[in-house]
């Protein structure tokens, strides 16, 4: 927004889970998108993801470095078209680094996984815990186009408390330490909210991990 009546800042959601607003300015956002767009190309783009119980998820992915599917990692995209992970580049793991620092004062090793998230208006994504990777290093999102409500939980259940943020394009968020496993979700997209000048309609979510393998 060009006027807030509030401007909005860095927030520590919960211990170990920082907000940080308008993080990535305008250039790095359509860097990242045009990024985004080339890996969402086949062999090896983006994918409808189905749950081993017969369900899809709303919310399409491609995945860079390590493929994930329900509930584990490949090199291949064995619930697609079987080709090869499209390789993790060094520099988007740099700015994760970067992100890092920036929210938790910590350096943490090298990022090796990207999972990119691509919504539409209707998409969701249920509560969930990110716990297939062998490292606790901290999650990286970064968030391009439309607004969404992201919901931050608690390590035990999927249940309150919980925090709901309004992540918009050029947003931070990362958690690590003690809030490395909360359960955290997106129950709704604003469709339409996106920076007119990005041309993206939807909202695209790249999430940094370490897979520790």
């Amino acid at each position: 927004m060009d006027a807030e009546l509030f401007p909005r800042s860095r927030a520590e959601v919960v211990p170990g889970a920082v907000h940080v607003p308008d993080w990535l300015d305008a250039g790095r956002q359509r860097e990242l998108l045009e990024a985004c767009r080339g890996w969402a190309r086949p062999p090896a783009g983006l994918r409808t993801v189905r749950t081993p119980g017969g369900g899809t998820m709303t919310a399409r992915q491609v995945c860079l470095g390590w493929h994930w599917y329900p509930y584990g990692y490949a090199r291949t995209v064995v619930d697609g078209d079987g080709s090869p992970v499209k390789p993790f580049p060094a520099w988007l793991g740099e700015l994760g680094r970067d992100a890092v620092r920036e929210a938790l004062g910590a350096t943490p090793p090298p990022y090796d996984i990207a999972l990119i998230n691509f919504y539409d208006g209707d998409a969701r994504m249920g509560m969930h815990r990110d716990s297939d990777e062998e490292s606790d290093a901290p999650v990286v999102s970064f968030s391009l186009g439309d607004t969404c409500v992201f919901r931050f939980g608690n390590t035990e259940t999927r249940a309150r408390p919980y925090t709901d943020v309004e992540l918009r394009s050029g947003d931070l968020f990362v958690f690590g330490g003690a809030a490395r496993l909360a359960y955290h979700g997106v129950p709704k997209v604003y469709p339409g909210t996106a920076p007119p000048e990005l041309r993206l309609t939807g909202r695209l979510n790249i999430t940094l991990r370490v897979s520790g393998r």
